[in-house]
């Protein structure tokens, strides 16, 4: 964990989706303080007229949007962490699309530790592992 999911407006670009992985990456290793190793993010292109904002697409606004998900383990941040992840992401990601709609959300989803996790086992049994581990 993290998970990690963009939506971004305009159409399909390799090169920046590269740039905004590598940003986001960056932003939630720096201010979240989590493992690149197991941050996974999904980036998805949609088309200026597929997005709207109060019913008005954004090739009508000739404006440029984002929405980005991230899962995180439950009270591993601190609520000023996050305050300070969502102004960094939207700093980086107007300066890498440019003029960007004032409607662009980070969303950070606080998962419960027992409820998810990789290699087929919880987060929660890692931890616990870990620190047996560790004793």
């Amino acid at each position: 964990m993290p998970i990690i999911d963009l939506k971004v407006s305009g159409q399909e670009d390799p090169a920046l989706a590269q740039q905004l992985a590598t940003g986001i990456s960056r932003l939630t290793k720096e201010v979240l303080k989590k493992k690149p190793e197991v941050t996974v993010v999904t980036i998805s292109f949609v088309p200026d007229y597929l997005w709207f904002v109060n019913s008005v697409s954004l090739a009508e606004l000739k404006t440029k949007s984002f929405h980005l998900n991230i899962k995180i383990s439950d009270s591993t941040n601190l609520k000023v962490d996050k305050a300070d992840y969502i102004k960094a992401v939207h700093k980086s990601l107007s300066t890498l699309l440019g003029d960007i709609h004032p409607v662009s959300y980070t969303a950070i989803q606080e998962m419960k530790a027992d409820a998810y996790g990789y290699e087929g086992l919880t987060i929660e049994y890692k931890y616990i592992n870990n620190q047996r581990k560790n004793d």
